[in-house]
């Protein structure tokens, strides 16, 4: 067992929700970062217990155009201030991953600088990839080379090459002697060379026990990363289309087919693939967007907290804040937030009650991180499974449609009736099923 097992996670692009710059001008640190350690106390108010954070480090934009891995952009800060951030989190009992931008670098990195100025006689010629001399570019630059995604700024870095593999291993090093943080997620994870990520893995397990490696993935056999010599976890995008067109589509099949199809990949065993949640993230559009329903956004959350996996809240979700992507744009999705103006949220936002409640349970059950996952009913419209562990069970009730449903579902276990967690209704139990009726758009947590 190991600290990310039982993790709930909080997701933060900080040069959003900081309301820095669009872009880093080099003008002079502004210690937005400081301002930001006021999320981590409601970061445990709604059931969090980590958090990731990224992109942090010096770039042009965005963030993922990464210019200095061991420097914290200026938009945010200084290195002191990150290294205060973390210990903050770390005081309250909250691990810290960042965002591992390794795939590619950004157009200002110092390798590719030497490189634009020497050509042929650059010792960095090699640490990217395709490097022709006899191509160009949009910039002008007289050779090409491969990029992320299409996008020339987003120059990919030769991971084969022994050099680019132990800087970026030192950088790891780094980020841990200097913020002490618990683990990596990997952008572009889907794109990065296989041997690369297994010398991650070994370094991983040298510096900091339970160093934790998370990849970005979106499609393809999740176990091709998840394993032993590889990754810890990968982002599920599988489960998280699922999620939303399950419930757009009042299709339940779709999400039970898709977590038995995730099992099968594990062999079977939820402990060989334990997969990173999310209802939506910076990349992606809202979750409250996305649901044609609007009282759907608890079902999808009971669903995540309570199917196998480690669950994640991008920032502002708890709050079921919209986000949309405009004319190509990212922005929408990654807004600047103010702390006060979601004071009393708990109190009278029923999204983040709803949150804070289920962060809360995740918390005190193990059987919802350790549980192995058993169907009990399903229809187009209801879903019923359990979660087994050491003796102990939980099972989810949930009901998309618009009208009230009346389930009968089995039950194996020696009680009379179960509480709902969510509702404080009882459900009794008689002659091994027990009677569940869900109002519309309604779930609840047996327990």
């Amino acid at each position: 067992m190991a600290w990310y097992d039982e993790a709930v996670f909080y997701h933060i692009y900080p040069l959003g929700l900081s309301g820095a710059p669009a872009l880093n001008e080099g003008a002079e640190v502004t210690h937005r970062l400081r301002d930001m350690e006021a999320w981590i106390e409601h970061i445990k108010s709604i059931g969090c217990n980590a958090l990731y954070i990224g992109p942090l480090f010096e770039s042009v934009g965005h963030g993922y155009e990464t210019t200095d891995y061991k420097t914290l952009d200026r938009r945010l800060g200084d290195n002191d201030d990150l290294a205060h951030f973390v210990q903050a989190c770390h005081e309250k009992g909250v691990r810290v991953i960042f965002d591992g931008v390794f795939n590619h670098t950004g157009r200002e990195f110092f390798a590719f600088r030497d490189l634009k100025e020497k050509r042929e006689g650059s010792p960095y010629r090699d640490w990217y990839c395709n490097v022709n001399f006899g191509g160009n570019n949009e910039y002008n630059d007289g050779f090409s080379y491969d990029n992320w995604g299409g996008y020339n700024l987003l120059v990919k870095l030769n991971q084969r090459n022994p050099q680019v593999r132990d800087y970026i291993y030192e950088v790891i090093r780094f980020w841990v002697s200097e913020f002490d943080i618990d683990g990596i997620r990997l952008d572009a994870a889907d794109v990065l060379d296989f041997d690369f990520m297994k010398g991650m893995r070994q370094v991983a397990n040298e510096i900091k026990p339970d160093f934790w490696l998370m990849g970005e993935v979106i499609h393809g056999e999740y176990n091709r990363w998840v394993n032993s010599d590889t990754l810890h976890s990968v982002t599920n995008y599988h489960l998280n289309k699922a999620l939303w067109s399950g419930c757009n589509e009042h299709n339940f099949f779709e999400i039970a087919h898709t977590v038995k199809r995730l099992y099968d990949m594990g062999g079977g065993r939820y402990e060989n693939l334990k997969l990173y949640n999310f209802a939506d993230n910076h990349d992606v559009e809202r979750i409250y967007n996305k649901l044609q329903n609007k009282k759907h956004f608890s079902i999808v959350h009971i669903l995540m907290y309570t199917l196998p996996g480690i669950p994640s809240i991008y920032y502002g979700s708890e709050f079921a804040i919209e986000g949309r992507k405009e004319q190509g744009s990212d922005a929408s999705l990654r807004p600047c937030l103010h702390l006060e103006n979601y004071a009393d949220a708990l109190e009278t936002n029923p999204a983040t009650a709803l949150v804070a409640k289920l962060g809360a349970f995740r918390q005190s059950s193990k059987v919802l991180s350790y549980g192995e996952y058993r169907e009990l009913l399903l229809t187009n419209r209801q879903y019923a499974y359990a979660r087994s562990y050491e003796g102990e069970e939980v099972i989810t009730a949930v009901n998309n449609d618009d009208n009230e449903a009346s389930l009968s579902i089995p039950y194996a276990g020696s009680k009379t009736a179960l509480t709902g967690v969510l509702s404080g209704k009882t459900y009794p139990v008689e002659d091994g099923r027990i009677a569940v009726t869900l109002s519309a758009c309604e779930g609840d947590i047996l327990a």
